[in-house]
């Protein structure tokens, strides 16, 4: 059973960061593209970055380029983002999934298997 548990979201100032995880069980985790999904109220789901298997290609969203890194390590089978210089636009449920066709451009993205989420607050 494919399972996809998010955490380290909270709330974090403007300019803050934080890094969230994703802990991954029941698939050959390093055989999965992975990506992270973000959704605010209100707003369509939006993919946010992707990474392959082996961590060699990864792609972001224009509005987090430069300020978000995905990362995974295949021995731990756990995905992160780290997201430095957290913007007033950046809360949301982020939400990591496995990535169908690969990691490709962030508007290409369709998620699989999906985790629950996890809440991210920028506030001052």
């Amino acid at each position: 059973q494919v399972r996809l548990v998010e955490s380290g979201g909270g709330l974090v100032q403007p300019g803050g960061s934080l890094r969230v995880s994703c802990a991954a069980s029941g698939f050959t985790f390093d055989a999965y593209a992975l990506g992270w999904f973000r959704q605010a109220p209100g707003k369509e789901r939006e993919a946010v970055s992707c990474i392959n298997g082996n961590g060699e290609t990864t792609h972001y969203a224009a509005s987090v380029q430069g300020r978000f890194t995905i990362s995974r390590d295949n021995t731990e089978n756990t995905l992160y983002l780290q997201m430095n210089s957290l913007k007033f636009e950046d809360p949301a449920i982020y939400y990591c999934a496995t990535v169908t066709f690969g990691c490709r451009p962030v508007s290409a993205l369709t998620g699989g298997y999906w985790g629950q989420g996890t809440q991210v607050t920028v506030s001052s």
